[in-house]
């Protein structure tokens, strides 16, 4: 039973939970877990980066090409893990991809060369792109649109969770095991598939339109995915994947390379933070990529989520090149939060954005195009920064990062606003 929201001064920050019942919170616990995981086993690489570069001896551009290959197979997966979530249901679309991920993950620690590393994150990738659909579309389409906003942030809030305990747990056991040690901490989110497989219901929705069609000759005149790239529907596919592709390139261009631009040494560009100091300084910056997360879910019910996208991304193009230039670490501590709320803020509202513009027999797979295509441009970004950061310094390099996001905020003029829209 859906419980009416009381907003009162005391339960205005959590108050959207009562518009949810027992069903939609487990939903909610699935999909976040799954998401904080996936974003724990992905960070450990950028966390353990610069001391795999100089086990394997690797350049900076070899080392940011295996992330963008992450991100190249990360679009597969999360095409192949909508379509799964679409047809056999998203609970065992959400299992498959963190069962995927995490012994990927785990198999890093055995790397010798660069192609065996290659290879082994080629499959972790998969596993990467096809939480998100799945998780998204189980959030989605278990929470009324009154909480969805909310409900999706603190989802997405998960992300800086993992990412700071990832930062944790490869500041303790890096120095002490080494960057292999770390990666096999990573297969332990393998343990969360059984509490899944038992808790989580499929949702509602979901079922009842699998109900209706349950013949080959009624699901023929359903829409199907074709109808992504036709018509209005088929214009918004393209302006929302370029768009999700600016802030992916941005971001994963930046947060690849934050960790091993802590750590190196000064003649190499960096600032050259001793491996503690910078696991620290990467969890305090958490703190603010969180607080982003949660309260652009807030912003966007306030002004409405076009403008409250466009004001994150504008913020965040000129804090990143900021950023980029800075040497003292006091600085960086202190700039990283703001960093870090604007430029990962926005990433809350994608979820309820692509679940309002496509209907349930498509959302799954059109949730992982729209997000994981993006990621094939994105994919660029490991590499390019990694370039630059050799030639030209970080300081330049993370200037085009903030120009992604620039675009991003410009992309916005060919998506429709469709605020907290019923789902059909």
């Amino acid at each position: 039973m859906t419980l009416p929201l009381v907003e009162t001064r005391g339960n205005r920050l959590f108050g959207w939970w009562s518009h949810g019942d027992s069903r939609a919170h487990r939903a909610f616990a699935a999909a976040s877990f799954g998401w904080m995981l996936d974003a724990f086993d992905v960070m450990l690489y950028s966390l353990v980066l610069a001391s795999l570069m100089n086990d394997l001896h690797l350049t900076k551009s070899e080392g940011g090409l295996l992330n963008s290959i992450s991100l190249i197979s990360s679009a597969g997966g999360g095409l192949l893990f909508g379509v799964i979530a679409d047809r056999y249901g998203r609970k065992r679309a959400l299992m498959g991809s963190v069962l995927t991920y995490s012994i990927f993950t785990g198999l890093c620690g055995f790397s010798q060369t660069l192609w065996q590393l290659a290879v082994l994150r080629l499959f972790l990738g998969i596993g990467m792109g096809g939480e998100w659909a799945s998780g998204a579309a189980l959030v989605s389409e278990s929470w009324p649109a009154s909480a969805r906003n909310r409900a999706f942030a603190f989802m997405q809030s998960a992300w800086a969770i993992g990412f700071a305990a990832a930062a944790l747990v490869a500041g303790f056991v890096l120095p002490v095991w080494g960057w292999r040690g770390v990666f096999f901490v990573g297969v332990l989110p393998a343990l969360f598939v059984l509490w899944v497989q038992r808790a989580v219901d499929e949702p509602p929705m979901w079922r009842q339109r699998r109900a209706r069609a349950p013949g080959r000759a009624e699901r023929t005149e359903e829409v199907g995915f074709a109808d992504l790239f036709r018509g209005s529907l088929g214009r918004t596919t393209f302006f929302v994947t370029m768009m999700n592709a600016s802030v992916l390139f941005g971001w994963w261009g930046l947060n690849t390379w934050v960790p091993a631009y802590l750590v190196l040494p000064p003649d190499q560009g960096g600032v050259g933070l001793s491996t503690l100091g910078t696991s620290g300084v990467v969890f305090i910056t958490q703190i603010g990529m969180w607080v982003g997360y949660v309260s652009f879910g807030f912003i966007s019910d306030a002004i409405g989520r076009r403008r409250a996208y466009v004001l994150f991304l504008g913020i965040s193009s000129v804090l990143l090149p900021l950023y980029g230039f800075q040497r003292s670490p006091l600085v960086l501590l202190a700039l990283g939060p703001f960093v870090a709320f604007f430029g990962t803020g926005s990433f809350s509202g994608y979820g309820p954005l692509t679940a309002e513009i496509y209907p349930t027999a498509i959302r799954a797979t059109a949730q992982g195009f729209t997000y994981n295509v993006g990621r094939i441009a994105s994919a660029a970004a490991p590499f390019v920064v990694g370039s630059l950061a050799a030639t030209r310094g970080f300081g330049v390099a993370f200037a085009v990062t903030g120009a992604a996001f620039l675009l991003a905020a410009v992309l916005w003029i060919g998506i429709p606003e469709v605020d907290r829209r019923e789902l059909a």
